[in-house]
Parts: structure tokens; C-alpha cells; sequence
């Protein structure tokens, strides 16, 4: 059973998504921070991870610079796991290096069965 991180600071979608990924077969870790999801991955590297772009800054204004240095800190701990990034606000990533460091970007809100299969595409 592939086991899944997901890291959002919207603590209703977080377990939100849990419950459902759960229901559907899947472990499932939850991070609703960047440095908690770094501390996972290097605990154990995760099958999958499933990442909100917009993190809390030192100002706590909602900031894709915290999203994209996630991104660049988990492929430099060495974790190869495929990336999904769930965003209001793909545009942040767009164009920026790390948009190849994911596997897909997702608009929020995203549908729950659209999200299950592209979970089952890279994971099986």
C-alpha cells in the first residue's frame, strides 16, 4: 500500500483529504508545515507527496516562496517520490525551476476521484 504525505496548512482540507485517502486504501502521514514535512521525508521517504504551494511566512502571510523552497528541500534530502501540487494559484509555479521538480499541479478545488486517479497513475 503506497504511503502518501500530504502537507497543508488548511487543517480542514488536511484532514479532509486524510479520511478520504484512507477510505480509498492508502496510508497516509499529515504535515501542516513545511518543516514537518521535511522531518517526515527524512524519517522515511514517502511513496507520494501531495503539497498545498502556499505556506505561512515568517509574517504569516500565505507565500509560494515557502511551497517552492519545499519542493527544492525535499529533492535535496534525496526523495524521488512523485509530487502533486494542489494550488488556487498554479500560476506561482509556473514558469519557476521547480515546476519540474513535480509530477502534476492541480487547480484547487480539485474533485476527490480526479485526484484518486492521478494518484493511482503514479503510484499505482
Amino acid at each position: 500500500m503506497p504511503r502518501i504525505l500530504l502537507a497543508d496548512d488548511d487543517l480542514t482540507q488536511l484532514h479532509l483529504q486524510q479520511q478520504v485517502l484512507e477510505a480509498a486504501g492508502h496510508q497516509v502521514d499529515v504535515a501542516p508545515t513545511p518543516s514537518l514535512t521535511l522531518r517526515h521525508v527524512m524519517r522515511s521517504a514517502p511513496d507520494l507527496v501531495i503539497m498545498d504551494l502556499r505556506f505561512p511566512d515568517g509574517s504569516a502571510l500565505p507565500d509560494a516562496r515557502e511551497g517552492l523552497l519545499l519542493i527544492r528541500r525535499i529533492r535535496e534530502l534525496g526523495c524521488h517520490a512523485p509530487v502533486i501540487v494542489l494550488s488556487g494559484w498554479p500560476d506561482d509555479l509556473h514558469g519557476q525551476p521547480e515546476e519540474g521538480m513535480v509530477s502534476h499541479v492541480m487547480v484547487k478545488p480539485v474533485k476527490m476521484r480526479v485526484l484518486l486517479a492521478a494518484i493511482g497513475e503514479l503510484v499505482g
